[in-house]
């Protein structure tokens, strides 16, 4: 068999508002950004796993209200007060817990935001109870900061997650297809996301499209796989 070099090349999902997907499992959140206003003091934070479209409806918001979204893991070389005079998004703040200077630059930066009356938006893939931060003036108003989750997905949003994922790589997989995945993978976001690369990487190794079996064979390998 002649088996075709594929190439990891960064991808550019799609994050506009006509591209995010909205259902039962996210229209609560969706409906609470649509809002900055009712934010009890002025934040809130959007919790879901790996995949749920935290960061899509983080773009989303920011393209609607004109924020800047940020990365907690470079505040310490960011210009807190120009993050601060703006509707802020802080993403990844439970991945800088333990770091002293990280954990003190974004005490700050919460503080000065709210003080500036500016929206706060930030996001994680668990509640804020269970961020290991040292800081106690930070820990405790993450935990006092109210959220919002998103929720495992249903059929059709994982039915729509697939088909975005998909096209974003320029790939188009026929309905059959697309019917036998969602019967038999695994029902998470995170899931979604490595089964599309997962089948895509094997299509393009093999220089074929992908087919019923092409994909029962993936899906058999991810299974053997986990643990």
């Amino acid at each position: 068999m002649i088996m075709q070099l594929s190439f990891d090349l960064p991808l550019a999902p799609a994050l506009g508002r006509d591209d995010f997907l909205v259902s039962a499992s996210n229209a609560i959140a969706v409906a609470a950004l649509e809002n900055p206003h009712t934010w009890p003091a002025g934040k809130l934070a959007l919790i879901g796993e790996a995949g749920s479209g935290k960061t899509h409806l983080t773009h989303v918001w920011a393209q609607d209200v004109k924020a800047v979204i940020t990365d907690a893991r470079r505040l310490n070389t960011a210009d807190i007060e120009a993050l601060a005079s703006a509707p802020l998004a802080v993403e990844h703040i439970e991945d800088i817990a333990g770091n002293p200077y990280l954990e003190r630059a974004m005490f700050h930066l919460h503080n000065l935001t709210l003080a500036n009356h500016q929206p706060l938006l930030i996001t994680g893939r668990v509640e804020a109870a269970h961020w290991p931060i040292a800081l106690p003036d930070l820990k405790s108003r993450m935990q006092g900061t109210p959220a919002i989750r998103i929720d495992a997905p249903d059929d059709m949003l994982l039915m729509q997650v697939i088909v975005k994922l998909f096209n974003d790589r320029g790939v188009e997989v026929k309905a059959p297809v697309l019917d036998y995945l969602i019967t038999r993978m695994e029902r998470s976001f995170a899931a979604v996301h490595h089964l599309v690369q997962a089948l895509d990487d094997e299509a393009l190794a093999r220089g074929k499209p992908i087919g019923r079996r092409l994909a029962g064979e993936v899906l058999d390998k991810i299974a053997a796989e986990t643990p």
